[in-house]
């Protein structure tokens, strides 16, 4: 039941931790994005075309995908300690 009860615990504050370093990377995206087109202000594209068209190449991206390694790390690490530990 111990068992259960952490994976549960974890898995919920994973998703949190998860959750808000996602919405803070893509808050700092979107600022990004949105100070490049304040400085250049491409003819034949609105702002929020430029942002949202921005936020799409960033979804698609190397980042959003590291991300998930929130997930990885953490439980192998507990895995590990829970092998070692029982293994001597």
């Amino acid at each position: 039941m111990g068992f259960v009860r952490l994976v549960v615990f974890g898995f919920l504050l994973l998703s949190v931790i998860y959750l808000s370093l996602s919405w803070f990377t893509r808050s700092l995206r979107r600022e990004s994005l949105e100070n490049e087109w304040d400085e250049d202000q491409p003819e034949g594209i609105s702002r929020d075309d430029y942002v949202a068209a921005g936020i799409k190449d960033y979804n698609d991206g190397l980042r959003p995908k590291l991300l998930l390694l929130v997930y990885v790390i953490p439980t192998v690490l507990v895995a590990t300690i829970v092998y070692l530990t029982n293994s001597n």
